[in-house]
């Protein structure tokens, strides 16, 4: 390899990655189908019924950690609070 010393482990190489503007990998048609068919399972009702269940709560909760912002942004001399409380009863 020519530039085999070019680069240090772990480092961007030019053009790896997807380029800038590119869409998600899922396409647009496939979200909209999936939000059809969760309209068609009963909307918010079908989600508030995973969450309370306990056999689909943790798909609920994952299903929550993917649809997170990665990065929260805020005012730091007005923090924002977030309290989330899960109970199995």
């Amino acid at each position: 390899m020519a530039n085999a010393g070019t680069f240090k482990k772990g480092e961007k190489r030019p053009n790896q990655g997807r380029p800038k503007g590119m869409t998600n990998k899922v396409p647009l048609e496939v979200k909209k189908m999936i939000l059809e068919a969760l309209e068609g399972a009963g909307g918010v009702q079908y989600l508030i019924d995973c969450a309370q269940d306990p056999k689909t709560a943790s798909a609920f909760l994952t299903l929550v950690g993917k649809v997170m912002p990665m990065q929260v942004q805020g005012d730091p001399d007005n923090p924002m609070k977030l309290s989330v409380t899960v109970s199995f009863d």
